[in-house]
């Protein structure tokens, strides 16, 4: 599980990955070939720290060909020193490593009924990784920030033509926003590592955004322009999708899809497990929350008459993953049960028992019914 990928980190490599750890790990599910869009097989978690060849991978376009030398990343608009820095300035200003989670904004479509529009992840459009770069705080200062900044724009490399509803006007890049306090929060990094390697050209290689507590659209990849703003951005990317209805004065408005919502996941058993009766079984799994640290996980084996807390197996902290695990004893009685689980962040906020139908097809947190057989 802990074998990492070294080839050159092209698409078919990736798909290809089991080849090179047979009998440890089986390769990513693909859930779309071009652009390439994979998923994690969340029941083989068993590491704190996801590796680079088992990170998930969301595209909307083509892969960029890009080299670290003609590579340059362009800091403009309401500042007050515009400028451009290439690969080898970047890394040498000071770096930071910070430990996050990322988990796309539409993980767990899968499990929704009725069946809903975009790609059908199921559990693993999440990982966990140590990224290292330049805090983004770092470069904002250097700029300059004019007093009536109040956004600040990454826009990558990657680019292109969206033909379904809703369609974009003609050739697009990806590009998000991100709130002026949170572009300077010091763990807001421009990375170029992942796990203490280069990045692969599928993570964003050669350089990306990496914004802890956010979900993952807003970790823009292969980033080549900063753009400081005096209004809130309203791109494609940040009002037509990766939006959802908010209702502040009772007007429903789209708002971006912006922080990660506390949720728990099971791992093992996977999905349909058989399991043989009268056994201790270790149920695992992983939770996580945003800005919060986890504060509790706990777990129904009742479909949800009574709860118990599991034991976390690492550290909560905020932006990343906490791993959990609870011994079953597992009935006598061959059946079929609907194992649940829920985490608690240390702010209060909780799983829900349904999705909010204003989150369309985002941020789906509820509670799952995972079916397991005991026989």
């Amino acid at each position: 599980m802990n074998k990492q990928y070294q080839g050159s980190e092209t698409s078919t490599e990736i798909e290809n990955v089991s080849k090179s750890t047979q009998g440890s790990f089986p390769g990513l599910i693909i859930r779309e070939k071009e652009p390439a869009n994979y998923e994690y097989p969340f029941p083989m978690l068993d590491d704190f720290i996801t590796p680079d060849n088992q990170f998930f991978v969301r595209t909307h376009f083509p892969v960029p060909d890009i080299s670290s030398k003609d590579w340059k990343l362009t800091i403009t608009g309401e500042i007050e020193n515009e400028f451009s820095i290439n690969y080898h300035e970047l890394k040498m200003l000071p770096s930071k490593t910070v430990v996050a989670t990322l988990e796309c904004a539409g993980n767990g479509r899968a499990n929704m009924v009725p069946k809903m529009k975009g790609l059908l992840w199921e559990q693993g459009a999440v990982g966990n990784a140590k990224w290292t770069g330049v805090p983004l705080s770092v470069l904002l200062k250097k700029a300059g920030i004019k007093s009536d900044a109040v956004e600040v724009i990454l826009e990558g490399a990657d680019k292109g033509a969206i033909t379904e509803e809703p369609k974009s006007p003609g050739e697009i890049h990806f590009a998000r926003s991100l709130t002026l306090t949170k572009a300077l929060q010091e763990e807001v990094l421009i990375a170029y590592q992942m796990n203490g390697k280069d990045l692969t050209p599928i993570h964003g290689y050669p350089v990306r955004a990496i914004v802890p507590g956010w979900y993952g659209m807003a970790s823009v990849k292969w980033l080549i322009k900063i753009i400081v703003v005096n209004k809130p951005f309203d791109g494609y990317w940040q009002t037509l999708e990766y939006a959802y209805w908010s209702r502040p004065d009772g007007h429903p408005s789209l708002k971006p899809v912006s922080e990660v919502q506390v949720k728990a996941q099971i791992a093992r058993p996977a999905l349909s497990e058989l399991i043989e009766k009268g056994t201790t079984y270790t149920i695992t799994g992983a939770a996580w929350s945003g800005e919060k640290a986890i504060e509790k996980v706990e777990i129904s084996i009742n479909e949800g008459k009574s709860w118990e807390v599991v034991d976390l197996t690492s550290q909560p902290m905020p932006h990343s993953w906490v791993l959990w695990e609870y011994n079953w004893q597992v009935p006598i009685k061959q059946s079929k049960y609907k194992l649940m689980v829920k985490a608690t962040d240390c702010a209060g906020n909780t799983q829900p028992s349904e999705h909010d139908a204003d989150r369309r097809t985002y941020m789906i947190n509820k509670i799952i019914k995972h079916e397991v057989e005991v026989q």
